[in-house]
């Protein structure tokens, strides 16, 4: 291509190249559209134009441009590989071909172009003719052939293989960014997720606007509960790509977990402007409107999502779940055809089984739900990863290493905040219910379950050459590391707390392991231990499938015994920490309501406030399967509920022997 004559214009094309080269799209968009203002005929900066609309995912306008650029200049190739990947991404594949076959015909050098070719011929149908375009790609360009041999071994599951074939493309090239952000997807894969972060930024720090490298490191920092930087990321892709759908969808998952659900509502309808026919955003939507408390329209979105992608297991289970919703026969129909698909995802096979295990216990039919929760939890306890023995030896290191004697001589230690309001215990015990009526409280906040506890807790481990970890790590501390550790805390709470009051709820239910930590890092942190009859509150968990975590619930035998070292480590704290942790039983909350919540209230210093008795009427979001259940006024049916399934529960009685007789009055 003959560049214009002018100084100006060979100074605008080398600056576009430059911009180009670093990635920075949207900077040269907006120096070609300068340029062309003056000169619309410069088919070499009309060109780059196009080729970047392309690296900003406006494909229409790209279409359109290079079109023109092809009238102007009819001979020469580059506009028309630009133009064939165009119609490619838009899946305008019969259209792509003849234009992508123009440009190999006229400079047969263009490695990308029989590239794309190869792949529109392969869209189309026709695998040999596919084969030797991709063949005259790899001949010019042989470390293509092994990225592309890479990216098959990753396909088909052979990580070693792909991993390895990444890695040598990566050392003979270190800036090829496709290799890197492979290598990342591997590392992922294989649940690496420190090593796909750097991988990630490192393919991000090469290339800035690599929209795939960045949708991945906001992925595996959501994935680490790294919310804020992971929302930093998707929407940074929504600024590059304005009207990508999914780019809007990522970002909204981030949101709604980060407490800011209204925000998430708003990006999940903004995702479902673009691609209304979204079922994830579907889905996720139904989600955040269920947290608010607008049941009636997440149905809708459930329904619609179900009528999109009939297959989603999840979207019928999330319909099922809600516990003031009854699957028809039509659905409980619709799901065994979905069943008999020997190619079913076995995820969608899970929530299938979950669905259908609630549907038949909201009819009574208690034999056929056991059936399916059997089968459902057996399928996802083979995905799931959880190791019995690994938490017996948690628990006892934790009462090794938070002793009375380390309480004493530690004595002092910490940052004195008392804002923190901690409920802790198994899920499914209480814990929702018990935020439900702290946060109808004037002074006090409720935020979410907070991953910030036990991220402070492990990060003692970093750096550490002698292989001394959490929580032995923690006897070498001195006060002023506490406190630091406690001011830590602090400030990864206070991004969710946006409302001003004097306390705040952390809900996580898991951070009871940790409350020896705790207690040294923020002494003055008010704890409330969430329980209920182990029979109900082992059961409770069996039959709720999470999305996330809770690994243990998944057999019998284990979340048995998850509950009896749950209950020792309760024992021991209330040992070494007289007085400093309330136990709410869920059995006497319900029986005997105002009375507890007095005894709460006092335990957490507050004053009485009538509001937190009308708690069922308090309008925030409520992020767990409990949501609908604490925005009805208190009932008393889930009490024993267990005795539904007495006869099925002989291997859990079992396992509870030694704990049971501790409850035998709330029978």
């Amino acid at each position: 291509m003959t560049l214009p004559e002018t100084a100006r214009s060979r100074n605008r094309f080398t600056e576009v190249i430059t911009l180009i080269a670093r990635a920075e799209y949207g900077k040269a968009l907006q120096v070609c559209e300068e340029h062309l203002r003056a000169l619309p005929d410069d088919v070499n900066i009309l060109g780059l134009a196009g080729a970047v609309l392309i690296k900003l995912n406006r494909l229409d306008e790209a279409i359109q441009v290079l079109q023109q650029v092809i009238q102007l200049a009819p001979t020469f190739a580059k506009p028309h590989e630009d133009l064939g990947l165009a119609l490619f991404e838009s899946a305008r594949y019969a259209e792509a071909r003849p234009v992508l076959d123009n440009a190999v015909r006229l400079d047969p050098s263009l490695e990308l172009a029989w590239l794309n070719l190869g792949k529109t011929i392969a869209a189309l149908g026709d695998g040999r003719s596919a084969d030797a375009a991709f063949e005259r790609a790899f001949e010019l360009n042989p470390e293509r052939r092994l990225l592309a041999l890479a990216a098959e071994h990753h396909k088909e599951g052979r990580l070693e293989q792909a991993e390895r074939m990444y890695r040598q493309i990566v050392q003979s090239n270190p800036k090829n960014v496709d290799a890197i952000r492979l290598l990342g997807r591997v590392a992922l894969s294989a649940k690496k997720n420190s090593e796909a972060e750097q991988l990630f930024r490192r393919a991000v720090n090469i290339a800035p606007d690599f929209v795939g490298a960045i949708n991945d490191l906001g992925r595996v920092l959501k994935e680490q509960d790294l919310l804020e930087e992971a929302i930093e990321c998707f929407e940074r892709v929504t600024e590059l790509q304005p009207r990508n759908a999914h780019a809007y969808f990522m970002l909204a998952g981030a949101l709604a977990p980060a407490a800011r659900t209204y925000d998430a509502i708003k990006i999940y309808e903004k995702a479902l402007q673009f691609n209304p026919g979204h079922a994830g955003a579907r889905l996720g939507l139904g989600h955040v409107l269920k947290t608010v408390g607008r049941q009636d329209e997440a149905v809708v979105e459930y329904r619609e999502s179900i009528r999109i992608k009939p297959d989603s297991g999840e979207s019928y289970w999330s319909l099922a779940n809600l516990k003031t919703y009854r699957l028809s026969d039509t659905d409980i129909e619709a799901i065994g055809l979905q069943m008999e698909n020997d190619e079913l995802a076995e995820q969608a096979r899970v929530n299938f089984l979950f669905a259908l295990a609630k549907a038949a216990e909201d009819r009574g039919d208690y034999d056929t739900a056991w059936t399916n929760y059997v089968r459902g939890n057996e399928l996802q306890r083979g995905q799931v990863s959880y190791d019995p023995v690994q938490t017996e030896v948690l628990t006892n290191s934790l009462q090794r290493v938070f002793d009375k004697e380390l309480f004493a001589d530690k004595k002092g230690a910490g940052n004195p905040d008392d804002s923190p309001i901690f409920i802790v215990g198994l899920p499914r015990s209480g814990s929702t219910l018990i935020e439900q009526i702290l946060a109808s409280h004037s002074d006090v906040e409720g935020t979410s379950e907070l991953p910030y506890l036990g991220r402070v807790a492990t990060s003692l481990n970093r750096n550490r050459a002698d292989g001394i970890n959490y929580p032995e790590a923690a006897r070498e501390l001195n006060t002023d590391n506490f406190a630091a550790l406690g001011r830590d805390y602090l400030d990864h709470a206070r991004r969710h707390r946006t409302e001003g009051k004097p306390h705040f709820i952390d809900k996580m239910p898991n951070n009871f392991p940790s409350i020896g930590f705790l207690h040294l890092i923020l002494p003055n942190a008010i704890i409330i231990d969430a329980r209920r009859h182990p029979l109900d509150a082992c059961l409770g968990g069996y039959r709720q499938l999470f999305a996330k975590g809770q690994t243990f619930t998944y057999d019998l035998t284990d979340i048995g015994e998850y509950f009896l070292q749950y209950e020792h480590i309760m024992d021991h704290w209330h040992e070494v920490l007289p007085g400093r942790v309330l136990t709410m039983q869920y059995e006497e909350l319900v029986t005997d309501f105002e009375n507890q919540v007095e005894r709460l209230l006092a335990h957490c210093g507050l004053p009485f406030d009538a509001n937190c008795l009308r708690f069922h009427e308090t309008d925030r979001p409520v992020r767990t399967a409990s949501s609908e259940q604490v925005r009805q006024p208190i009932y008393k049916s889930a009490i024993g509920f267990w005795r539904n399934y007495e006869a099925q529960l002989t291997e859990l009685i079992q396992v509870l022997e030694p704990s049971l007789p501790r409850y035998a009055k709330y029978l």
